[in-house]
Formats: structure tokens, C-alpha cells, sequence
């Protein structure tokens, strides 16, 4: 009797090639653009103890009442995987004093958990791209947050088919009295409500504007807006931020609805939205948390940030010509005839990636004849062959075959072989950029 296969756990998704070359490129756009305005990377824990996320993320969220995945340890602590990255962030910052009177400018990706029904773009283990930004209160540091969002999302030539809302959300002063009057409008409306909704309506009703159904949406329209409740500093702030917004150029629309599904957000809120992907329409979100490090015994500290959702970015990069973009580009493949002749490449292939950077190439193993490794080569996606047999061992020379030009093939001197490949190689990136 066979043994039986395991499965993934539902909700974790294998990263498979050739889908792995998107994933280091999205990754590798948002580090240099990170790096490029002065963000340094940080790296925390997947699992923290339970508390973090309770006092941050909100008793009352879906978030902590429904999808965390959460354990007694043996010492009976109580811990959960991560499911986002924030309350991690200002966890270790606060805990190793890395926030006194200091300006701090952080990124990070990795994993994240959460245990919501999986569908297209929505998985139990996802992937986030994360900038925070402390100590810095106005809207200056908002509107240039927001272009560092807007200009990942360009390099990586989505900026087409997503659109910025933003919208204020003002102070936890200002929320406490517009809650009263959403509380009192819904309550009149108790009967239109769907069971998520009216449950809601005591522990958090502002999450009922996000609400997904669309048999609230009229209902919801016609609220109270959280934005003609705000209180001076909050319009002021809110008032610049557009103004920075309008100065560069930069698209946006106010969504009075857009209020995020975590507690700790105060004012300034923003998500780059699409219609490619169905229900699941955010692809990058953040906003600013105030109150957030006091709330964990940090002292009142300013705070933003926002996060790329890496699934729904690929995904949109997969519906759109950009899916190449982060391709892995192999420039040669190795072809040998016989034993002497693949010795001599062991060392030459190794010796070349010393001394050409940015080199890719394929020393073929596992032997065959040339017809077999000629195969092999083109299906490589490599741009040309080197060939080492007999005849190239006697003449110290070595034979060039383009693969992807009707080109003829060519012999050159072994010694210089190392100066072929960085002009093929220039040669070939230069393509690519036209």
C-alpha cells in the first residue's frame, strides 16, 4: 500500500517557480525605493504573545475575535502568529529604546497569518512589504509616505490600474462623539442590518462604513460622515495633506467610508484600490496611529505607516504585460563534450562568476549527448552557448552559439571569454530597457 501524500495546510500556498521571479522582483523594487528615501530595514518575530495584538489591533476587531491563530505555550503564555506587521514593529522599537527624540524610518516584508476563508488574493499565510515612519506629527511625512506607496506601485507599472482614496478619521476625541451619532443612525436602521453589522454596532460601529455587502451599501451611504465631525487640528492636518497631494500631481479621491479595519488608526487613512481583482480591491494600505506606542507604555510618540499586500500585487502583475519585469534572464548555457572538457568548465564557470558580475550560467550536468544538451540550453531561456569539446580544448579556444538571434556562431580565445560575456551582458540589458 503507498503512503499516503501531505498536503499544504488550506490557506498556505507553495511559491513555485517561474512565479518566485515575481515575487523577488516586487521585493526587490520595494527595498531599492525603501533605501532610496531613507528607510532601513527591520526584521521581528512571527510570534508575539497574544496581548500585543489585543491592545493594539482592538478586542473588538474581526482580526482578534475570529482569525488570529493563537496557543497556550507550555508556561500557559498565550501567543499568535502575526497577522500584520505594525503592533510587531512598535513592539520592538519600544522594547529596545530605539525611539527617544528619534526619527525612525523602517521597513520590512515577510509572512503574516491570518484564519479567514481563503479565495483569490485573500490566504491564511500571506506576504506584506511595510514601511513605519515615528516621531514626525505632519502631513508632510503623510503625503510622503503616500509617494513612496504610489511610486512602488509605478515602478512596477500598476500605477494604471489602482486609484488613491484617502480620508481623515481625526482624533480619539472627535471618534468618541461621532460614534454616539453612527450608534444612534444605525440602531434607528437596526432592521436593514446583516449579522456582522449589528454586531458591530456596540463593540466598533465605525467598521460597519467598510462593510463589504451590498445590500448596506445605500444605507451606508446616507451616514453620518466621519469627515464633517473632525476637530481643528485633524481638518488642518487633513487640509495640508491635500494640498501636498494636489502640489505633485497626484490623483486621489476622498472616500468618507474608508475608516480601515484596525482601532489604532487616527487621522490620516489611505488605500490604493483596483477593480482587476474582484472583491479583494485594496492592494496597498496605511495610515497614521498616534496614540498606538503610548497605548503599548511607549511615550506619546507620532506614527505611519502602511503595507503592500504581495499577493494581490502579483497578481495584478500577472494579469498585465509587467509579468516579465522580474524575470530571471539567463545569459549563457555550458555545453561539453566529455570528461576533460567538463572539468575544464567546472572551473571556468566558477572562475567567471568571480570576475563578470551580474553573471548567469548554466554549467549542464548529468551528461548526454550534444543534441540532448542543445535541448536543454534552449529550453534554459539562456541568449547563447558556449561549447567546450575536443577541438576547442587543442585551439584554447571556445564556441559561441546564439540561441535567441538568427546570428552564425562564433570561436573566440578562451582568455576572452570573461570580456564577451560583460558586453553580451550590457548588450542585453540595454535591450531589455528599450
Amino acid at each position: 500500500m503507498a503512503t499516503p501524500t501531505i498536503q499544504a495546510v488550506r490557506g498556505m500556498n507553495d511559491i513555485l517557480p517561474p512565479e518566485t521571479h515575481l515575487w523577488r522582483h516586487v521585493e526587490r523594487v520595494f527595498r531599492n525605493i525603501a533605501h532610496g528615501y531613507g528607510y532601513q530595514e527591520i526584521r521581528f518575530p512571527l510570534v508575539e504573545k497574544t496581548e500585543l495584538f489585543k491592545r493594539t489591533i482592538g478586542e473588538a476587531t474581526d482580526i482578534v475575535e475570529k482569525e488570529m491563530y493563537t496557543w497556550a505555550d507550555k508556561q500557559d503564555d498565550s501567543l499568535s502568529l502575526r497577522p500584520e506587521g505594525t503592533a510587531g514593529c512598535v513592539r520592538a522599537i519600544i522594547e529596545n529604546g530605539h525611539l527617544y527624540r528619534q526619527v525612525q524610518k523602517l521597513w520590512y516584508v515577510g509572512p503574516f497569518f491570518r484564519r479567514e476563508r481563503p479565495q483569490k488574493g485573500r490566504y491564511r499565510q500571506f506576504h506584506q512589504c511595510g514601511a513605519e515612519v515615528f516621531n514626525l506629527p505632519g502631513p508632510d511625512i503623510d503625503a510622503e509616505l503616500i509617494l513612496f506607496s504610489g511610486r512602488v506601485l509605478a515602478k512596477l507599472g500598476l500605477k494604471k490600474v489602482v486609484k488613491l482614496q484617502i480620508n481623515s478619521l481625526g482624533s480619539a476625541a472627535a471618534r468618541v462623539n461621532y460614534r454616539k451619532e453612527l450608534v444612534q443612525y444605525f440602531s434607528k436602521n437596526k432592521s436593514q442590518l446583516d449579522e456582522d453589522s449589528e454586531r458591530r454596532l456596540h463593540s466598533n460601529p465605525i467598521r460597519i462604513l467598510d462593510s463589504k455587502n451590498p445590500d448596506l451599501k445605500e444605507l451606508i451611504s446616507k451616514a453620518p460622515k466621519l469627515i464633517e465631525h473632525l476637530d481643528d487640528e485633524s481638518k488642518a492636518h487633513f487640509r495640508r495633506l491635500r494640498e501636498y497631494l494636489d502640489y505633485t500631481n497626484t490623483d486621489y479621491e476622498i472616500n468618507p467610508c474608508l475608516v480601515r479595519g484596525l482601532d489604532y488608526y487616527t487621522k490620516t487613512v489611505f488605500e490604493w484600490v483596483t477593480d482587476k481583482l474582484g472583491s479583494q480591491s485594496t492592494v496597498c494600505a496605511g495610515g497614521r496611529y498616534d496614540g498606538l506606542i503610548e497605548q503599548l507604555g511607549g511615550k506619546p510618540t507620532p506614527a505611519i505607516g502602511f503595507a503592500l499586500g504581495l499577493e494581490r500585487t502579483i497578481l495584478l502583475l500577472q494579469q498585465s504585460k509587467e509579468q516579465s519585469a522580474g524575470t530571471t534572464i539567463m545569459h549563457a548555457y555550458f555545453i561539453t563534450d566529455g570528461e576533460e572538457a567538463f572539468q575544464h568548465a567546472l572551473k571556468l564557470t566558477d572562475k567567471l562568476r568571480d570576475e563578470v558580475p551580474g553573471l548567469r550560467i548554466i554549467l549542464h550536468c548529468g551528461g548526454g549527448n550534444l543534441s540532448n544538451q542543445f535541448k536543454k540550453a534552449d529550453r534554459s531561456g539562456a541568449h547563447f552557448a558556449i561549447i567546450l569539446g575536443s577541438n576547442e580544448l587543442r585551439a584554447h579556444t571556445l564556441t559561441i552559439k546564439p540561441l535567441r538571434e538568427d546570428l552564425p556562431q562564433q570561436s573566440i580565445h578562451a582568455l576572452e571569454i570573461g570580456d564577451y560575456l560583460r558586453l553580451r551582458i550590457k548588450e542585453i540589458m540595454n535591450k531589455r530597457k528599450n
